[in-house]
């Protein structure tokens, strides 16, 4: 979209119309103690030329790109096909992105169409929207969404679930008369089982469960949602890393009544934290209770396929007090890449890539725990992240790391005190096997 700045003449017009002189007889309703009375702290302007130069300056300081990065923790390096950068940018899809006018946005409408069924189709759902901001609103969306269905006012969160995402839902309920509780992790690192026994109960409104968790197991979906639904609540299933989806069994089949995540591994650069693509499905009886807007099918009078906003409960087009959520938009650029990505994968090809994924992981952490001193934290199945705990003081071994230009992972005490010189490591297809005999060589010399 084309700007043009306003003219003098033009301030002069506007100001004139509304029947004022200057700017600051248009502030003059601004007490005096509170404005700002100075120049602001910031640098002239700079021609166009001068701000290119600016900024190639400033990226040689990126030094990202010369390291071997094993982070994952909700944001992962997947290899991104170059499809998905060409035909995200076609017109064609690129309409308008709230597509209010579906005669205009035909094309913005279907791939929105084709998300959901992608989403539907990799969460074993009945019902998926258009996206969410990310993964932490989307489980704090997921936690209102239960409290409208069963109107109970208690909500347990496994402390196994991404710490963002816990501090957002906390966020988002505060006001909302919700009690939010966390369950603890067993030896294993796995939700703690008797614990969520005591806790779970007739009050509970829903219990958010991550798999594979922030420590990288995979839970026991079914053996949760049995105590879960047991008592009357709703199960909840939080996924960080989507690409999961097309290695493990759906959640939807495990017992699952809401499904919502993160979907910044479909096609979705890392981006220095954003923006990324929340998505949440459903089974279809709590459709009403769906935040976000749905896109379905129709034909027009011709009998010709086309696709319009079905459902869009939300303040804009409803009574206030009836809306669903406050949720504004979708991530629709960002859900039309994951589209593009899945598409161009396919089912095959995806589910090669989180075999990739899953295999590199196991070669990494059998290399890794060759080393003195270094144990596999919890034991179990895992997708593509484990824990590790280092013999000697972590923070003396990652700075060794980063002077050899290798970080191997997320140090855990960070969230988690009682994890001390715990190391989450992520290992993707991005990742040779000359990377994971780096990070063992280095780690053993950091560790020895």
């Amino acid at each position: 979209m084309s700007y043009t700045s306003l003219s003098k003449k033009d301030l002069k017009d506007m100001m004139a119309r509304i029947g004022v002189t200057s700017l600051e007889q248009l502030f003059k309703c601004i007490p005096d103690e509170i404005k700002c009375k100075k120049d602001l702290d910031i640098p002239p302007a700079k021609t166009e030329p001068e701000l290119q130069r600016y900024f190639e300056k400033m990226s040689l300081r990126n030094t990202y790109s010369e390291y071997h990065s094993f982070l994952g923790a909700g944001a992962y390096s997947h290899y991104i096909p170059s499809v998905v950068d060409y035909l995200s940018s076609r017109g064609e899809f690129v309409s308008p992105y709230t597509p209010y006018q579906p005669e205009v946005s035909q094309g913005t409408l279907q791939v929105i169409f084709e998300f959901q069924t992608l989403i539907c189709q990799l969460t074993g759902m009945d019902i998926a929207n258009a996206s969410l901001y990310d993964g932490a609103s989307g489980v704090a969306e997921a936690v209102m969404m239960a409290n409208r269905i069963n109107r109970k006012n208690k909500a347990l969160i496994a402390k196994t679930v991404h710490p963002e995402y816990r501090r957002v839902l906390r966020t988002y309920v505060k006001n909302l008369g919700i009690e939010v509780d966390e369950i603890g992790f067993a030896e294993d690192g796995r939700i703690d089982v008797d614990e969520l026994e005591k806790k779970c109960d007739d009050k509970t409104t829903a219990v958010i469960c991550q798999s594979p968790n922030f420590f990288g197991p995979v839970e026991d979906w079914r053996k949760i949602s049995t105590i879960v639904h047991d008592r009357g609540a709703i199960m909840v299933a939080a996924v960080s890393e989507a690409l999961s989806l097309g290695f493990l069994e759906p959640p939807g089949f495990l017992g699952a009544d809401i499904v919502t995540g993160e979907g910044q591994s479909f096609g979705i650069p890392l981006s220095f934290g954003g923006p990324y693509l929340g998505f949440m499905a459903c089974r279809k009886e709590f459709v009403r209770q769906f935040p976000g807007r749905i896109a379905g099918e129709t034909t027009d009078i011709d009998g010709r396929r086309g696709f319009v906003l079905t459902l869009s409960t939300r303040e804009q087009h409803i009574r206030r007090e009836r809306a669903t959520s406050n949720i504004c938009t979708n991530q629709a650029l960002c859900a039309l890449r994951a589209t593009i990505y899945l598409a161009a994968l396919g089912r095959e090809g995806l589910r090669e890539l989180a075999g990739q994924n899953a295999y590199k992981a196991r070669y990494a952490r059998d290399k890794i725990l060759q080393i003195p001193g270094v144990d596999l934290k919890f034991k179990g199945e895992f997708f593509n992240e484990f824990t590790i705990q280092l013999s000697g003081e972590l923070k003396d071994i990652t700075k060794k790391l980063t002077r050899e230009k290798v970080i191997a992972g997320y140090e855990l005490e960070n969230e988690y005190p009682e994890l001390k010189n715990c190391l989450l490591v992520c290992v993707t297809e991005m990742h040779s096997k000359e990377d994971i005999e780096r990070l063992k060589d280095v780690l053993k010399s950091a560790v020895l």
